[in-house]
């Protein structure tokens, strides 16, 4: 798994930032993302994918340690749909 850090550890040695500043960086561009979600708008970065809101209907569904039918509530969730590019290069 890669996380955050390591994102950023990356950006740092690559473009000659430091550390806090290449964080800064991946935290600007996440919080770009969430903002975009949170409005309900897509954001699409070329040649890796698209992060796109979709709603959820309200539905039935089942304990399943009790048997009982609960209803869950609609929601809002984010999809992540990989550019052609990314896809290509996952299976070479």
């Amino acid at each position: 798994m890669t996380t955050t850090n390591e994102i950023a550890d990356k950006i740092a040695a690559e473009h000659s930032l430091t550390k806090v500043q290449s964080k800064a960086v991946v935290e600007t561009v996440f919080s770009a993302i969430t903002a975009a979600a949170k409005s309900g708008a897509e954001t699409s970065i070329p040649g890796f994918g698209k992060f796109k809101v979709k709603d959820t209907p309200e539905r039935e569904a089942r304990n399943p340690a009790t048997g009982a039918t609960i209803k869950v509530a609609a929601q809002k969730k984010v999809a992540f749909t990989p550019a052609k590019a990314l896809k290509d290069a996952l299976n070479k």
